[in-house]
């Protein structure tokens, strides 16, 4: 995302480049979640063209994460509908897997005035946003598997390789 971001502009990124001019608290704290999510440059598309640029330059087979794949975005670059699946987090997995990996102090809302906000307004974010996904995903007919944390990854691995069939 580092070097997407230094292939932007303020004109062909202008969400991007408000969400750098913030400090951590206008991001994080101050502003409501729903705010949050509808100014978000990377839930609105900004620099996806970049994420194609580079795929095209990979040799196919490719697999791709992220939350930057957009349904919308995505769709019209898919030969088959089969080519993709989302895997859509429950607020508990996501709770989960980001108490997981970080440390106290090390995530980036302990750079704020209120760490306990901020990971509050993060996770109402994100589970909006999983929403989105989750209706968008059905309403265009691409395919999303539900990831809580009751599923093993075993479990997880064999619903992806049955979506792409291998």
């Amino acid at each position: 995302m580092r070097a997407h971001t230094a292939r932007t502009t303020p004109a062909t990124a202008p969400m991007l480049h408000a969400f750098r001019a913030m400090d951590m608290d206008e991001r994080w704290v101050r502003r409501s979640p729903a705010v949050m999510l509808e100014t978000f440059h990377w839930f609105r598309g900004e620099g996806f063209e970049l994420i194609v640029e580079d795929l095209l330059a990979l040799p196919p087979p490719v697999v791709v994460d992220g939350f930057r794949l957009l349904p919308h975005l995505v769709k019209p670059l898919l030969a088959v509908v089969d080519q993709a699946v989302w895997l859509l987090p429950t607020p508990e997995f996501r709770h989960a897997a980001i108490e997981g990996r970080s440390a106290p102090g090390d995530s980036f809302v302990w750079q704020t005035s209120d760490p306990a906000r901020a990971a509050r307004n993060l996770a109402e974010r994100d589970r909006m946003f999983t929403s989105r996904l989750r209706k968008e995903t059905s309403r265009l007919g691409l395919r999303a598997i539900e990831v809580d944390t009751a599923i093993s990854e075993e479990d997880l691995l064999r619903q992806v390789t049955t979506a792409f069939r291998l």
